[in-house]
């Protein structure tokens, strides 16, 4: 199993390449290249998503990727009219033309094998819709489409694909995004049935579920891990 998560130098992307360490090569990719060298990898590839997927999209077939864990995103948070163009373009290629783009290079590989696996990590926000984030929500919803799609698209070739929402995460992005919305932390957490955040090694563990022989049968799903937000209040 060769496994690259986008991403990797962040909290959840930490969590995914430590979990997934025993069961395959897993390679990362993300901006910092500091932060990568300090990560337990087989190899990694410096680059900024939003710039430029060429170097990645070599280094995806050059490593004969057959599991593509796209964890890579940006989050803002703005009235709809106060939004600059070039924030959201920036955002809507990290979250979702990216993604395409990447696993577009790495399904000649996955087909030729007759196997692969598929993982996308949105947003419960891409699900329930957030004030202020509609930009942020509307690229998390488009991969959940696009989840969909390429899933029955890919199922004859034995490639799954599926899509992880989570909730409110405990790392420095779901920090960021509780500081820049309109609620505090007290008042986002009383809305979560669970009073909780989730934690980063809890999507790392459904991954390693979803990329496994176990999960097979599961694809096109978009999977809500949000400690109880969706089910209602």
């Amino acid at each position: 199993m060769n496994i690259l998560v986008t991403g990797a130098t962040g909290g959840i992307g930490g969590a995914i390449c430590k979990e997934l360490k025993s069961v395959g090569n897993v390679y990362a990719t993300g901006r910092g290249m500091e932060r990568l060298k300090r990560l337990d990898v087989s190899e990694y590839c410096a680059c900024d998503i939003a710039e430029d997927t060429e170097p990645l999209i070599a280094f995806i077939k050059q490593n004969d990727i057959d599991v593509l864990i796209n964890n890579a995103g940006e989050y803002i948070c703005h009235n709809i009219e106060d939004i600059r163009y070039t924030d959201m373009d920036r955002l809507f290629k990290v979250n979702l033309i990216s993604p395409v783009t990447l696993i577009s290079a790495a399904i000649p590989n996955m087909k030729n094998n007759n196997w692969g696996r598929i993982i996308n990590i949105g947003s419960i926000s891409g699900v329930m819709g957030e004030a202020y984030a509609s930009v942020y929500s509307s690229s998390k919803s488009g991969l959940i489409g696009l989840t969909k799609s390429l899933a029955l698209e890919l199922a004859q070739n034995n490639i799954t694909v599926n899509v992880i929402n989570p909730g409110w995460v405990d790392t420095k992005l779901g920090r960021e995004s509780v500081e820049d919305s309109e609620f505090s932390e007290e008042e986002i957490l009383s809305i979560v049935p669970q009073k909780r955040y989730v934690t980063p090694e809890e999507v790392a563990k459904l991954v390693r579920y979803l990329i496994s022989d176990d999960a097979r049968g599961i694809t096109g799903q978009s999977i809500n891990l949000c400690a109880g937000m969706t089910v209602g209040f």
